[in-house]
């Protein structure tokens, strides 16, 4: 699944895992993205994939 909002486009981003050591390691924060039925203004129903940041703010209507 590829982990992209269908909305806003967020996808992964890189960054480091930072131990208290101060070891420093790649690694990679996923957004949180959600499989829901969206409804559209046409009045038709689709299955996308959108981060919770998105259905937070309204930019979709559930089915």
């Amino acid at each position: 699944m590829a982990r992209r909002c269908e909305i806003c486009g967020k996808g992964p981003m890189s960054g480091h895992k930072i131990s208290h050591a101060h070891n420093v390691s790649k690694r990679r924060f996923l957004p949180n993205i959600q499989r829901v039925k969206v409804r559209y203004p046409n009045g038709t129903v689709r299955t996308v994939k959108v981060c919770t940041k998105c259905l937070k703010a309204g930019k979709v209507v559930k089915a």
